[in-house]
């Protein structure tokens, strides 16, 4: 099973297979959790065709950066790109950014990704086929320093996003929403 972040896997009810295809939506903090629970766990993962990837935000969630790959432009064909990446790493994040994959090509890389073991995380499209769908949709903000007063606008640092997320596919158990 692919290691999963604990705020993720206390509304999912499984976490997901490796060599698994899935689209995240939503929220960007999802797939970027997902990369610090990965290598902060000791796998290797990519992030591909996000030149705005926030390392910031990935190394504050626990990842350690020395173990991600980050391609911010993967050219003309990104799925190929993340299709090499699979024969090494434990989590391939894939940005499609607004292209489609036809079913045939989508269905040959899910089975690459099944035969390595590795787990392929599709964001900014669809994927033919994927195993499972995850949103997330920020809900609100925890700001810190704050102070008993509440937020004062301009001041404080966001310490915490609450995000609700689902999830629904062919995994077991993954086929409810969830919410949170």
């Amino acid at each position: 099973m692919l290691k999963i972040p604990e705020t993720l896997a206390e509304r999912l009810p499984v976490a997901l297979p490796r060599g698994t295809a899935a689209v995240l939506t939503g929220a960007r903090s999802l797939p970027l959790s997902m990369v610090a629970a990965v290598t902060a766990a000791g796998g290797h993962a990519a992030i591909v065709g996000q030149p705005r990837a926030c390392l910031l935000a990935a190394a504050e969630m626990g990842a350690d950066l020395s173990r991600i790959a980050v391609i911010p432009d993967p050219g003309e064909d990104p799925v190929e790109v993340a299709a090499v990446l699979l024969d090494g790493l434990d989590l391939v994040v894939l940005d499609l950014a607004g292209r489609v994959v036809p079913g045939t090509r989508a269905r040959a890389v899910t089975a690459r990704a099944r035969q390595k073991g590795c787990t392929l995380l599709v964001t900014g499209g669809d994927w033919p086929g994927a195993q499972a769908r995850l949103d997330a949709a920020v809900s609100g903000y925890e700001v810190i320093g704050a102070g008993t007063a509440g937020p004062v606008p301009g001041c404080g640092r966001i310490g915490r996003v609450r995000l609700v997320t689902r999830g629904r596919g062919r995994i077991p158990g993954l086929a409810r929403v969830v919410g949170g």
